[in-house]
């Protein structure tokens, strides 16, 4: 079993935002003329764009929008999407805040401009002064690849490079503050400025109190298995108290929580390693007993190239090292299919590692973070999770994930769960009470969908909602049935359309119950409707933008490209919003 996605600007990989709020907050300032000085609107325009999935860069793009005004700049702050190309070429300052999505792709709110300044008809930046920030993650092979892209590629145009473009891995937050604080003066050079005063009390005042380096201790009041025994899987249903935090929430933002490494894998690496365990190591500046240390403050499950490399190194393994040396991304991928840390030391236990070595070649533990399953205004003081428990077996163990096993098996009454949010501003209940919703999750993707209806009826919203379901069977894996079938009920759902694919002998899947009733999800389009879309990004995502496209093709009467336009103008409406992992 592959370790499950993550899209590259989500907590697992890129979900600082909520300490970049609390970060930069110090740097908040009020803009007060003094006699003079040049008038605010007659400062320089930079022009900030991000693109991102699940809202880090565009958080970033706040903060440095923040920081420019203490320069005298005049910020101007766009999604990519929300720009075409004749006004990029306009431009005269830009900065760019990218994450990168998949497998070196663009985030889904940067792909037409991408697409148009890729093209060999954009037009020349010669008039361009530019810098990029681009957010990633090691652990994939095209770390960084969108924002190299648009450096690369703005750069052919004729545009000049003010600043080198800074790749962060997932703790970005020293290379992004260090980026801010060295590109905007080279921004406002030349330019006349504004007298600028620090209100500190204001900046305090907005320093939230929990973030990520200082996540709020909650606690476990519900952990309940949603899915029958007799599946095979197991999903579960958390309610986590956060009274006492301050902390508030939106319908569609994600909590993050930092779990804690399984016992028994600690020691079952101890014992490859021929450690006891209480070997005292610094780590971070303070000394920590090894077990510890790999308990709560290391990644020890999921290998990182430097470990791979040097247990192919030391190993001498004829079969590793010819992958490694052919660079074949897709056999390495099936060579590590299944496989962690654990499995690499007991396949290779001639290779040995002091515990300086071995936490050296390890990443730091991240934090995890999970779709919201509940309205922050009917339930303000608590949120809910829906998490899918990764358990499976290979290589003769057993494996579990990281943090849906933590929360499942580790979490009592007097556990901590340490967690903060992490806001997602493109993925809302639309303003709109009256516009139609249509939701697709399957499977655990059903997550914010709950919590959508739960602000619907919250709000007591007119309009319409239809959400297609699906998981592998009916019998076993109908999760939250009561409640969706009591919302029918009472006319909140008004549509609930489920494809359980292993429930007959050919599978259906959602996108199938997408085309089956093509003409009635067309209609509701085009009265306004909202298109959302949670879960596996790989697949299902991808087949149901496909059906997406076939269905206002054929339903709409349009060509291939007025279908992909018609589309293209839901994503710029934000229309159609994707949070996929």
């Amino acid at each position: 079993m592959k370790t499950p996605h993550i899209p590259l600007d989500a907590p697992y990989s890129d979900s600082q935002r909520a300490w970049l709020s609390g970060f930069f907050a110090g740097m908040h300032t009020h803009m007060i003329q003094s006699a003079g000085t040049a008038n605010q609107a007659d400062a320089r325009i930079i022009n900030i764009l991000y693109g991102s999935q699940t809202g880090n860069a565009e958080l970033i793009a706040h903060d440095a929008a923040n920081v420019a005004k203490t320069h005298g700049l005049k910020p101007l702050i766009k999604s990519m999407d929300e720009i075409e190309i004749d006004q990029l070429a306009s431009m005269e300052y830009l900065l760019i805040v990218t994450s990168t999505y998949g497998e070196g792709e663009m985030p889904d709110n940067a792909q037409m401009l991408w697409q148009a300044v890729s093209s060999d008809s954009a037009p020349a930046l010669n008039n361009m002064k530019f810098s990029v920030l681009a957010l990633g993650d090691t652990s994939y092979d095209l770390f960084c690849k969108a924002g190299i892209d648009w450096d690369r590629r703005l750069a052919e145009l004729g545009a000049t490079r003010i600043y080198d473009r800074t790749d962060c891995d997932v703790d970005f937050e020293e290379p992004a503050s260090n980026w801010i604080s060295a590109v905007i003066p080279h921004m406002a050079e030349g330019a006349a400025s504004p007298t600028v005063i620090v209100d500190v009390e204001a900046a305090h005042a907005e320093k939230p109190q929990y973030n990520r380096k200082n996540p709020f201790p909650a606690r476990m009041l519900v952990n309940r298995l949603l899915t029958a025994e007799s599946s095979s899987k197991e999903t579960r249903h958390y309610e986590i108290s956060i009274i006492g935090s301050g902390l508030s929430y939106e319908a569609g933002d994600a909590l993050c929580v930092a779990p804690t490494n399984c016992p028994k894998l600690v020691a079952d690496i101890l014992t490859a390693l021929g450690c006891k365990g209480d070997e005292d190591e610094p780590v971070n500046g303070e000394s920590i007993a090894l077990h510890e240390a790999l308990r709560t403050q290391f990644e020890i499950k999921l290998p990182s190239k430097e470990f791979i490399e040097e247990i192919a190194s030391r190993s001498g393994d004829q079969e590793l090292n010819g992958i490694l040396e052919s660079g074949d991304k897709d056999k390495l991928a099936d060579y590590l299919w299944g496989r962690d840390i654990l499995d690499l030391l007991l396949q290779f236990p001639q290779v040995e590692f002091s515990a300086a070595e071995f936490i050296s070649l390890l990443k730091p533990l991240q934090h995890r973070a999970y779709s919201i399953s509940s309205s922050g205004k009917m339930h303000p003081d608590t949120v809910h999770l829906t998490v899918a428990s990764v358990r499976y077996e290979s290589y003769d163990r057993q494996h579990k994930g990281v943090c849906s096993t933590f929360l499942a098996d580790l979490v009592d009454d007097e556990t901590e769960v340490r967690v903060f949010f992490t806001p997602n501003k493109i993925f809302r209940v639309p303003d709109d009470n009256s516009l139609p919703m249509i939701m697709v999750g399957p499977g655990t993707g059903i997550a914010p969908f709950r919590a959508f209806l739960q602000e619907r009826e919250y709000r007591n919203a007119p309009g319409k909602n239809w959400l297609f379901f699906g998981d592998r069977n009916s019998a076993t894996d109908f999760i939250y049935r009561e409640e969706l079938e009591a919302m029918q009920q009472k006319g909140l759902l008004t549509r609930l359309d489920l494809a359980f694919s292993r429930d007959q002998k050919e599978k259906v899947y959602v996108q199938d119950r997408m085309r089956e009733n093509g003409a009635e999800l067309f209609a509701w389009l085009e009265q306004g409707g909202y298109f959302f879309v949670c879960g596996d990004a790989y697949h299902m995502a991808k087949d149901v933008d496909k059906a997406l496209h076939d269905v206002i093709a054929e339903h709409g009467k349009m060509s291939e490209q007025q279908a992909i336009d018609y589309v293209n103008q839901l994503k710029k409406d934000k229309r159609y919003v994707r949070d996929v992992y």
